[in-house]
């Protein structure tokens, strides 16, 4: 990219730690070919720098670009007619989604995304249907939307190779059920045809064409412990280092889970993956909300991150995650918007305020989460969770040009009090309507409401016309399926409990 001078009437650059973060009054980033190499005064750059451009009106707040740390889909589950559910009744609800474009709906998602100041996302795909070359064909799809746009994508398709309903056999679920559901649920099965050899086929192919480009990397993803049988997870994590890759797992997303765990290895979920030398730095548990406290040991004294979907954990009934204690335990945490977050959008700013609030525990000690720990969770955190790594998620000399500009007015207009933090302001007050502008790789993506590459309202029609035909049969199939499901699946988990265990229930986020 051409080089440039962005100015901001305050700039912050990166946390330091839960209650520091480096601000500088009317400061610059100076970028040359998408890479940061001066930061300083603006009076200072701008008289070295005379002949560049400047990005900024100098009554914006500068600040590093943001990354969504998990990721699945552009129409939100909502529009798609699958209403939030505890999360394994929600799968069965997931089977109404239409046959999406994935170019157009990866696009409606991003639109969202970068309009919050999100410039990095975490994609984990999963579900696509057919053989290898169909779903090597999607991938591309949903990456070449990313590029089209301008952002930056971590992208990884999810690995599953059994239990992918409910958590047993297909087949002995299948047997399990009423005559005439069978053949329907079976079909619905046959859809995902990727054996475990074609899915590192497809990492090996997407890596092979994508990875070396500044803007995409392909990383690794094993969906969850009930879905990969302990072939994929040794698999998985030799190719993670034979590549050098980082890997997302979601895990313990709900109390069910938990107890998948206990059946099948005796032990918790985070001691199984152990085994297979999963955890680490190049690691990164999705949701964990029922990590205990030698699990949250273990990530800690490994260095395995977290990625915390606050909104999706009170969406589906998982629970609430204990965030305080991952951080008092110095594990790094990212943030997650999942699916939707709870207004059934991509905005970074809400989701950062679901986090800052959620875990606010009754008392005065200093457990709850502060402005600063959230701010590196949305940058420096979520960027340790991809395949970018150090290279992005800070205003500092040799990371990539990620930026957001926050119109200063907006945040302070028509008060706010000159002690008042200006991190505090930020998380608490910014709105996607405060975005000016929005830069990844030096480039600008995003300017008083218009994206620079892609005519969003041409694109979001075209998304719109698409969906107007009529349902396909399979589409109609699936329909009646999931409605016929619901109730086998609800007695399916009904005694999944032993009965002198506990069951689920909710628990303060400050305890494990």
């Amino acid at each position: 990219m051409p080089a440039s001078l962005i100015r901001g009437r305050a700039m912050i650059t990166h946390a330091i730690d839960r209650q520091r973060w480096n601000e500088m009054t009317d400061g610059a980033v100076l970028q040359e070919d998408g890479i940061i190499v001066a930061i300083g005064r603006f009076a200072e750059l701008s008289r070295k720098h005379s002949d560049l451009p400047v990005i900024g009106t100098g009554n914006e707040v500068l600040l590093p670009g943001f990354v969504n740390g998990h990721h699945h889909v552009g129409l939100t589950p909502v529009q798609l007619g699958s209403p939030d559910m505890p999360l394994e009744l929600w799968f069965v609800t997931r089977m109404v989604a239409r046959s999406v474009n994935l170019y157009l709906d990866t696009l409606y998602s991003a639109f969202e995304m970068i309009m919050s100041g999100v410039t990095t996302v975490q994609h984990l795909h999963g579900w696509l249907p057919g053989k290898l070359a169909d779903v090597d064909r999607g991938a591309d799809e949903a990456i070449r939307a990313y590029e089209d746009v301008g952002m930056r994508v971590s992208y990884s398709f999810a690995v599953r190779d059994q239990n992918r309903l409910v958590y047993q056999r297909d087949e002995d679920f299948v047997a399990s059920l009423p005559a005439e559901l069978r053949g329907p649920m079976q079909r619905w099965y046959d859809r995902f045809q990727l054996s475990l050899d074609d899915h590192l086929a497809l990492f090996e192919s997407l890596h092979s064409r994508h990875h070396n480009k500044r803007r995409v990397k392909i990383q690794l993803a094993p969906a969850n412990l009930h879905w990969c049988s302990d072939e994929a997870l040794a698999r998985l994590s030799d190719t993670s280092r034979k590549y050098g890759v980082p890997l997302h797992m979601h895990l313990l997303e709900t109390a069910y889970q938990k107890e998948y765990a206990r059946r099948r290895g005796g032990g918790t979920a985070v001691d199984y993956i152990d085994r297979f030398g999963l955890l680490g730095p190049q690691m990164t548990l999705g949701h964990g909300v029922w990590l205990n406290e030698a699990d949250i040991r273990r990530v800690a004294e490994t260095g395995t991150c977290v990625c915390h979907n606050c909104s999706s954990n009170f969406r589906l009934r998982s629970g609430i995650a204990a965030l305080n204690t991952l951080e008092a335990n110095g594990v790094n945490t990212a943030i997650g918007i999942d699916e939707a977050g709870i207004n059934d959008d991509r905005d970074m700013f809400q989701e950062m305020r679901m986090v800052l609030r959620a875990h606010r525990v009754p008392g005065m000690a200093d457990e709850v989460p502060t402005s600063a720990q959230v701010f590196r969770m949305a940058t420096s955190g979520g960027a340790r969770t991809t395949a970018f790594g150090d290279r992005i998620g800070a205003l500092e000399v040799g990371r990539g040009a990620d930026m957001v500009l926050i119109d200063w007015h907006e945040l302070s207009y028509p008060y706010l009090d000159d002690e008042t933090p200006l991190l505090d302001a930020v998380l608490q007050r910014a709105k996607t309507s405060s975005v000016r502008t929005v830069i990844c790789d030096g480039e600008v993506i995003y300017s008083d409401g218009r994206f620079t590459r892609v005519d969003r309202d041409a694109a979001l029609r075209a998304l719109h016309e698409d969906l107007q035909k009529a349902l396909a049969d399979d589409e109609v199939e699936r329909r009646c399926l999931s409605k016929a499901l619901l109730p086998y699946v609800k007695a399916f988990y009904a005694n999944y409990f032993e009965p002198e265990r506990h069951r689920p229930f909710y628990r303060p986020s400050s305890r494990v």
